[in-house]
């Protein structure tokens, strides 16, 4: 009875699944083409005009909804938007509607008390998208600040920018290396000029082999719309930060003109302690204490201007050009104070550093574009050609005050660089059927980087450093990919190959390197789409990640001789095997991203830090052996009411690493974002927490932050302000401790504390609902 029970229940659920019909279609704005993510489709009765079912799109405007056999009305809603109905639509079979086009109800914009607007961040499965134009909190701030908002991505004290809690990440300009992300070039990056960030954490074989974390690719902003349309920003905060903005476009039918130029002042102050314990068999036999207080300054010119020109339908050709010119000034006074076992002050020394770095840097970028009649064929060919250069002056003033004062010794340091880079890069992506493509491309970039380092002991050259170091790198790689779609499975195959010569020579001949190497990196994505609302994705990359120049430059500089940091020129690349499954579920209201992930890595790049002959600590980077780290990730979306938008993310990590260390441990990190949106208000939050990690000699404590930032709209949007604050808790710091063989070291470095800053933005012939690139 019980079987012809279950046999009768899964017939009728046949029947009833049967009758089943699906109608698909597409919604997209019409002035701009763009699909609309998070649109509502809605199906009601002909005839009683009850609601049957509906269902929201996804990132690519589409919808996919089942019913029963019947005649129905279809409602399509976006707010700010013209509702679309399309009435009487009979369903017998599968159908696809024709694109539905939704126009902006510009009466109901002006009219609406609390409004809803495009997602901050969007979630897709081979990459995260963050708008950054609807980020309140990165204001009047640079790249780095954009940064430290976007999923996955962290910008530490120093810089140092990270991607799942690992450093070894590759930052792209428009898909290309740039000369805009060295020498921690992402601060002087006006956070304006910049449209979106992307987050790959297993890119395809179309994107370079470096970095083994994955790739943050940065793009700038350029003008879409026709006519002349410009924008500008001022800036002050406390302490001081100081910035001026201005972006134009113009743009006709054969032609956009595209621009920004920006002056940006910044001033502020950092402490800091280093307590370094000695032992000899167990037993402490001295202490050395250093304190630090920090002045830093920045001065930032950047000037980034291009056009467009439109051959025709099928050929497009766009010129740029991209100038920073950045001064930092750092004043840092040092204290030592050097202790016996008992802890008696022994020795009492204080020290002035004083350091000056001029840089300049150009970039040259010609790109052609060709389409084709074919739909979804296209051609690029991009060359690009890089050079900077900057003057490092340090001079650091030392001088004995207990038991005795002594007489001034002076220490003074310069290092001129320059770098030349020229890049040439083609893809040629291939329609074979609607449902497949093939990609190909080739690559190639040369760089050349000169280092003249000079050290004077009170006036006297010191002969064993004084070096010009010549670095040359040369890289060229080709891939070829195949995409095809069977039904509900989407897969990408793909295979790059790269050779590497790089070497470096010098006036004595004491660092010389010649290492060649040819690789293989392999990739796979594969994505089954259950429904237009649940994706299933699996990916695996081979990465890797060359020493850079800083990691190879013996000089380090001279701030505290008993501290001093220096290149390795015989460090090997490191190489990573990374494998990710991930989940995309979309709700009414949540989006849920789950993932997992393992990577497996070589040459596992790590910082030794050794006493010298003299007890002079020496850090170095090393190839110290290999890394297993296994993963989970969850991102979340959650718009509890229209004008409310939540973000959060929570990663979690272990890891073990052997070789010259063994460590096995976890790590974990999260980060929550608010955003509320009235008719002329805006509120944003954030919270981000990184909790205690370990790696190679160091300990790292956990380290949290809090900003928020509330924006007025002014004028009929014609001008907006907007008020942030950043570190409200005063908790940006870094405290560590270094385990070595006979000492131990305690580190702490406040860089700045609460900052405090007001943008001013005011649009000429624009108003913020306009959807071109300029600043909001």
């Amino acid at each position: 009875m019980k079987k012809l029970l279950f046999i009768t229940i899964l017939l009728l659920s046949s029947i009833h699944l049967s009758a089943q019909i699906t109608i698909a279609g597409k919604v997209v704005e019409k002035n701009t083409q763009q699909p609309l993510e998070f649109a509502t489709v809605i199906l009601t009765d002909a005839t009683t005009n009850k609601l049957i079912t509906g269902e929201s799109t996804n990132s690519k405007g589409e919808f996919s909804i089942k019913a029963k056999k019947g005649t129905y009305n279809i409602k399509v809603e976006f707010i700010g938007f013209k509702n679309h109905l399309i009435n009487n639509v009979s369903l017998t079979k599968n159908q696809s509607l024709q694109t539905i086009f939704l126009q902006e109800d510009s009466q109901a914009l002006d009219e609406i008390e609390v409004v809803a607007e495009k997602s901050t961040t969007e979630y897709k499965l081979d990459k995260r998208v963050f708008n950054v134009g609807k980020d309140l909190i990165s204001k009047g701030g640079s790249v780095n600040d954009i940064l430290n908002n976007v999923p996955s991505v962290n910008v530490d004290i120093e810089g140092v920018v990270s991607l799942r809690g690992n450093s070894n990440v590759r930052v792209l300009i428009n898909g290309k290396p740039s000369v805009l992300t060295a020498n921690n070039g992402l601060e002087s990056i006006p956070s304006e000029t910049i449209e979106k960030v992307e987050v790959i954490t297993n890119p395809s074989a179309k994107y370079d082999a470096e970095g083994t974390a994955g790739i943050i690719n940065i793009i700038l902003k350029k003008n879409k719309n026709g006519g002349f349309g410009s924008s500008l920003q001022l800036t002050t905060g406390i302490p001081d930060n100081h910035r001026i903005n201005y972006n134009a476009n113009y743009k006709r039918e054969k032609f956009n003109l595209f621009s920004n130029i920006s002056y940006r002042y910044m001033s502020f102050d950092g402490n800091g302690y280093l307590n370094r314990t000695n032992f000899n068999n167990n037993v402490i036999t001295d202490f050395s204490n250093r304190t630090t207080a920090t002045n830093r300054t920045r001065r930032t010119f950047n000037l980034y201007f291009g056009s467009d020109y439109y051959i025709n339908d099928f050929n497009t050709l766009t010129l740029s050009y991209y100038y920073r010119n950045n001064t930092s000034k750092n004043n840092v006074d040092y204290t030592f104070n050097f202790l016996d076992s008992s802890k008696q002050i022994e020795n009492v020394l204080t020290s002035k550093e004083t350091y000056r770095e001029p840089q300049k840097a150009n970039q040259i970028e010609l790109n052609y574009v060709k389409t084709f009649a074919k739909k979804g064929q296209k051609l690029t060919l991009n060359f690009q050609y890089d050079f900077w250069n900057d003057d490092e002056n340090e001079l650091v003033e030392e001088q004995e005050q207990f038991p005795t004062v002594s007489a001034i010794n002076l220490l003074k340091s310069r290092d001129i660089e320059s770098s030349k880079d020229f890049l040439f890069q083609s893809d040629f992506k291939l329609p074979i059927t609607k449902k497949s493509h093939v990609e190909m491309g080739v690559k190639g970039e040369i760089r050349n980087i000169d280092s003249d380092y000079k050290v004077w002991d009170n006036t006297v050259l010191i002969d064993s450093l004084d070096n010009l170091l010549k670095y040359n790198e040369r890289i060229y790689g080709a891939y070829v990919q195949y995409g095809n779609r069977e039904n509900k499975l989407q897969y990408l195959l793909g295979l790059r190959a790269e050779h590497a010569n790089t070497g470096s020579t010098d006036r004595k001949n004491q660092f010389k390197t010649d290492k060649s190497y040819t690789d293989l990196f392999p990739t796979a994505h594969l994505t089954y789409n259950f429904n237009q609302a649940t994706n299933l994705q699996l990916s695996y990359s081979r990465r890797i990640r060359r020493p850079s120049f800083w990691h190879l430059n013996p000089f380090g500089g001279i701030s505290d001789r008993r501290n001093i940091r220096v290149g390795n020129p015989d460090l090997n690349p490191m190489y990573t095997n990374s494998f990710e499954l991930g989940l995309l579920k979309r709700l009414k209201k949540f989006t849920l991203n789950p993932s997992i992930y393992h990577q497996k890595t070589t040459n596992l790049f790590e910082t030794l830090v050794t006493p010298n002959e003299f007890g002079a600590l020496i850090s170095k980077p090393i190839n110290s052996g290999t890394e297993n780290r296994f993963g989970a990730e969850l991102a979340i979306r959650y718009s509890p009411y229209k004008w409310w938008r939540l973000s959060s993310e929570f990663n979690y990590f272990t890891f073990d690493q052997k070789g010259i260390y063994t460590v096995d441990d976890s790590a974990w990190s999260t980060r929550l974002n608010s955003r509320m949106k009235f008719s002329k208000l805006t509120i944003q939050s954030s919270f981000n927490y990184q909790g205690e990690r370990q790696s190679g000699q160091m300990f790292t404590e956990a380290q949290y932050r809090a900003n928020i930032g509330v924006s007025k709209d002014l004028w009929n949007d014609k001008a907006t302000v907007t008020l942030n604050m950043n570190n409200i808790l005063d908790s940006r710091e870094r405290t560590q401790l270094i385990t070595g063989e006979d000492y131990t070291i305690n580190s702490y470095n406040r860089p700045i504390g609460r900052f405090t800053s007001v943008t001013f933005t005011y649009r000429f012939n624009r108003t913020k609902k306009d959807r071109d690139r300029l600043p909001d």
